[in-house]
């Protein structure tokens, strides 16, 4: 049973703002820095300001920028990625603001590489047929924009509470967001639950890859934010679409946890896959060969180690030069030289891992969700832009764009809530999981609803997850970050199994084939009460046509 709320202790303090944004990632703090005119803003974070995933992002922030790009080709080329899936409002909301958004980091202070004669410098990735990626520090990109943006926040007058995991959302009597309640660990002051009263709450939590074993995704990605939004009653949509990154660094059988990424801007300078006999197997599987979709690429790498029997690919850089790993990927070549491997002399063993959740928390082109006063931006959202797969380096694109999106509703929006105060929460239905669990859902979801998908396995990751909720385990971090994967897991196997057809990055292999007839719509999932009664919940998956079509 999925519970409607974490139990937890009731709140042993009480903090006000106007805004509450929870997560520090490029979403998080572009909205805090955006809605802070417009009220008193607190930013709340799970770990530290810099812990989350965008400090990761190695390839870079996509925008046409160059004189022979326009957002019209930029459109095109994220309306294929997507599957026939995308909301084209939305994309075009993204790839027409994104070249002034990319303009304002840089005014913010972000120092993006440059080319001779000082324009940015830009490259090409996975499905973009333009070179419009800008990057920073070769492929440390995030961790650059990360940085400027905290540079900003120290000045911008936003309070932070920083260790704090948020718990559940905080609604009044007419159903409102008023709210959150949190848990604030021992490094962060004031300790323990409370409660932050507010008038809009800004969802920005980031992805939830460690509902999987292997991922590129820090060990804070837990699903969070869109647990909290289900429990909370909020719309959940494309949960299914979990895009698995092509090339990511095989560190051998039984790897756990976060693992190296190697970006997909190596592909984009030149390096190409092949498999342990040197074969360049995408070569004939698509046009754009290793720069097709990521999707497709991930796919091309699977069926090759199904076809040989080998645990990995390689990608072959070794064309590139020292001079282009030690200038353009430092931080990659210092990640693999760390595990043993040198990609100026060898080829890089890779795999696809768990990297980015394309599905999220349902909003509107302006952040909203189906909850009045609740907000999400970033990968914890689903705006529409990614369809059925995300196109390459939009992420941090769409941070920035829909983060300000909801800074500009927010006044009008703000006019119209009054400051109520919410209602007691009632208790939550369903225990809390042993944190011993954890490895138990990464395990059924890898084994069963990662890169390959059917119909025996999806059945039996519904039957595994569905049996692990025991006596419950005492509130507490681990044991509320468990809960909230399997709850997200719940919901992942829930859509896998309704879409039954293979499109973007859900890829069954008992319907291999796309069916426009019948899927080319959304799976949105809700929490729903039970016939059994008000304390008891339960998921519910319903199918919505997309526009234009027909159900």
């Amino acid at each position: 049973m999925i519970p409607s709320a974490l139990t937890a202790p009731e709140p042993g303090w009480t903090a006000r703002a106007d805004i509450v944004v929870v997560g520090s990632g490029i979403a998080g703090l572009v909205a805090a820095l955006r809605c802070r005119p417009h009220g008193r803003v607190l930013l709340v974070t799970k770990a530290l300001l810099d812990a989350g995933s965008t400090r990761w992002a190695q390839g870079g922030i996509a925008a046409a920028l160059a004189p022979d790009d326009t957002p019209a080709e930029h459109l095109a080329d994220t309306l294929v990625a997507g599957v026939g899936l995308c909301d084209e409002d939305a994309v075009r909301a993204l790839v027409t603001e994104g070249p002034d958004a990319v303009r304002d980091l840089i005014d913010l202070g972000a120092a993006f590489d440059r080319a001779d004669g000082g324009s940015i410098a830009l490259t090409r990735e996975g499905g973009h047929r333009r070179r419009r990626i800008a990057h920073a520090g070769g492929d440390a990109t995030g961790a650059e924009i990360s940085r400027a943006l905290l540079a900003a926040l120290k000045d911008s007058g936003v309070e932070v509470i920083e260790h704090a995991l948020v718990l559940d959302l905080l609604k009044d009597a007419d159903g409102r967001a008023a709210g959150i309640t949190l848990h604030v660990m021992g490094e962060g002051q004031p300790a323990g639950v409370g409660a932050v009263r507010a008038r809009a709450v800004v969802l920005a939590t980031g992805g939830l890859g460690q509902v999987f074993s292997a991922t590129t995704n820090p060990e804070v990605s837990t699903g969070d934010g869109v647990a909290l939004a289900l429990r909370a009653g909020a719309d959940v949509t494309d949960l299914e679409f979990v895009q698995f990154h092509p090339t990511v660094l095989w560190l051998g059988e039984g790897a756990r946890g976060q693992q190296p990424l190697i970006s997909e801007a190596v592909r984009g300078e030149g390096a190409h896959l092949t498999d342990l006999a040197g074969e360049r197997f995408m070569v004939g599987r698509h046009e754009l060969a290793e720069l097709a979709p990521r999707d497709v690429v991930a796919k091309g790498i699977m069926n090759r180690m199904r076809e040989t029997g080998a645990a990995c690919m390689l990608l072959d850089g070794r064309h590139l030069g020292a001079a282009m790993w030690e200038s353009r990927f430092p931080t990659i070549l210092a990640a693999c030289r760390h595990h043993g491997i040198d990609p100026v002399t060898e080829p890089i063993p890779v795999v696809p891992a768990a990297h980015y959740a394309s599905g999220g928390v349902r909003t509107d082109l302006h952040g909203r969700t189906s909850v009045p006063g609740l907000y999400a931006c970033g990968e914890v959202a689903c705006t529409g832009v990614h369809g059925a797969n995300r196109l390459a380096s939009n992420s941090l694109l769409e941070g920035l764009v829909f983060a300000a999106r909801i800074a500009a509703a927010l006044p009008g929006d703000l006019a119209n809530a009054a400051d109520a105060p919410p209602a007691r929460p009632g208790p939550g239905a369903g225990a809390l999981l042993d944190p011993a669990r954890r490895a138990d859902v990464q395990r059924i979801m890898t084994g069963y609803a990662g890169v390959l998908r059917g119909a025996d396995g999806l059945a039996a990751a519904a039957r595994e997850l569905a049996a692990l909720p025991g006596a419950g385990a005492a509130p507490g971090v681990e044991a509320w970050e468990v809960t909230n994967l399997h709850t997200v897991a719940s919901a992942i196997v829930a859509a896998a199994r309704r879409r039954e057809e293979t499109r973007g990055s859900h890829w069954r292999e008992d319907f291999p084939e796309r069916s426009d007839a019948r899927w080319r719509g959304h799976l949105v999932t809700r929490l729903a009460r039970t016939a059994a009664g008000n304390d008891r919940t339960e998921l519910v998956t319903t199918y919505e046509p997309a526009k234009g079509t027909r159900a």
